[in-house]
């Protein structure tokens, strides 16, 4: 039987990020940045103003007899896109807009809000001093400065900076595709009656949105049937479009179950058990060579997990999730966890580790408490429905007692 460790270990090993691509900035936002972005040009590239107002030489607003700021002539206007160049005439002044360039030799803008906003000539309620509400060049980025390093992921505000020194396009790490497949003869939408027999197919609905939370791109194909020929077509179809594939279901040792036969040929996908409840068959591997047209040497990683809705939720969470996050570049690769303190005791079965959907409640001041839901022993959809985390429970302990303190996976804030 093979550990969590090791097959975690195997997972990451065979995942890396994906190749990078010059995108626009429109398709850019929630990529993880490929190479570091550097400022061809000071920005500001001149002086410009902070604030409305007038620019004026400060030595020029200095009391004149009786203590008294003179008034100014308003010599021109300078709008924010005005041409930089404008030469400052000596005691006079200039109304110029926030983000308008600075007249050569004027060193200081006076706010609107403390003059009399005169158009011909301007009364300063107070002298200017030198530098006030002047943005100099570079003061935001020097020419050459690295302003967002690789492996920063682009939200608006970087998105934003790289669009300011005139990138267009930047190189990310796209959006990992994700092909989604649910094997069994017994699977029906949701949206279709149930017969005698039938399942309503949930794996792929719940996994869709996980992926989608890990920020990747989800492509769920639905429902392919317990039939060799139709699921080996059905991946080979999918393998084009695909970054990552995951199936679900048809992994019993039964005759019945088709994926084990249809995997264990293709590239370097094996099945293993794999020593977790619940999940404890797992099937991982990539697929590449001569397969579904693709041609590259390291193959599309592929999971097969178990069909039960929480098995396969929870083998997402420890060995897909990190893995796709890998893919897209990120550092972080897994949630956040916490140590929390049992509200009470629950038994573990030994030499697998269990995750138990629970509540982890309480402040990193207080400290944190968990409470399992449903029965640690059959997790149900409806516990991990309400949950936000898994306690993770070690190999080596058949028990939890109330009051232990075990480390939680943290689903949610």
């Amino acid at each position: 039987m093979r550990s969590v460790q090791d097959h975690l270990a195997a997972v990451l090993a065979a995942v890396g990020p994906v190749a990078p691509l010059d995108v626009v900035l429109h398709d850019a936002t929630g990529c993880i940045l490929a190479a570091d972005v550097v400022a061809p040009v000071d920005v500001p590239a001149v002086p410009v103003a902070a604030r409305d107002g007038y620019a004026v030489a400060a030595h020029d607003t200095l009391p004149g007899a009786g203590d008294r700021v003179p008034d100014l002539p308003v010599a021109h206007d300078v709008h924010a896109g005005s041409p930089a160049g404008l030469r400052h005439v000596a005691g006079t002044a200039v109304r110029v807009a926030s983000g308008g360039p600075l007249p050569l030799g004027a060193d200081a803008v006076v706010p609107i809000e403390e003059t009399d906003r005169g158009t011909a000539r301007v009364a300063l309620q107070r002298p200017a001093l030198a530098g006030q509400h002047v943005r100099h060049a570079g003061a935001d980025v020097r020419a050459g400065e690295v302003v967002l390093t690789a492996g920063t992921r682009l939200g608006a505000r970087q998105i934003a900076l790289a669009a300011a020194m005139g990138r267009g396009r930047v190189p990310v790490h796209p959006t990992p595709r994700v092909v989604l497949l649910s094997v069994g003869d017994e699977l029906v939408e949701p949206t279709t009656a149930a017969r005698p027999g039938t399942v309503f197919e949930a794996d792929g609905h719940a996994l869709e949105a996980a992926v989608r939370d890990a920020g990747a791109a989800p492509v769920r194909v639905g429902v392919v049937p317990d039939e060799r020929a139709t699921l080996r077509e059905a991946l080979e179809d999918q393998l084009v479009r695909a970054d990552l594939v995951v199936l679900t279901g048809g992994l019993s040792e039964l005759v019945h179950d088709t994926v084990k036969d249809v995997l264990a040929p293709l590239g370097t996908v094996r099945l293993d058990q794999v020593a977790m409840t619940p999940g404890l068959r797992h099937g991982f591997g990539t697929v590449g060579r001569g397969v579904g047209g693709r041609d590259d040497d390291q193959g599309v990683p592929v999971f097969a997990l178990q069909g039960h809705p929480v098995a396969a939720q929870v083998s997402f969470e420890v060995f897909v999730r990190p893995a796709l996050r890998a893919m897209a570049g990120h550092a972080e690769l897994f949630r956040p966890s916490v140590p929390a303190a049992a509200t009470h005791g629950w038994a573990s079965p030994p030499g697998l580790r269990q995750f138990v959907p629970a509540t982890v409640l309480g402040s990193p001041e207080e400290g944190y408490r968990v409470t399992p839901l449903g029965d640690p022993a059959a997790p149900s959809t409806t516990a991990l429905a309400q949950a936000n985390a898994l306690a993770v429970v070690g190999e080596t302990d058949g028990s939890v007692r109330a009051g232990q303190v075990v480390h939680c996976l943290v689903l949610e804030g």
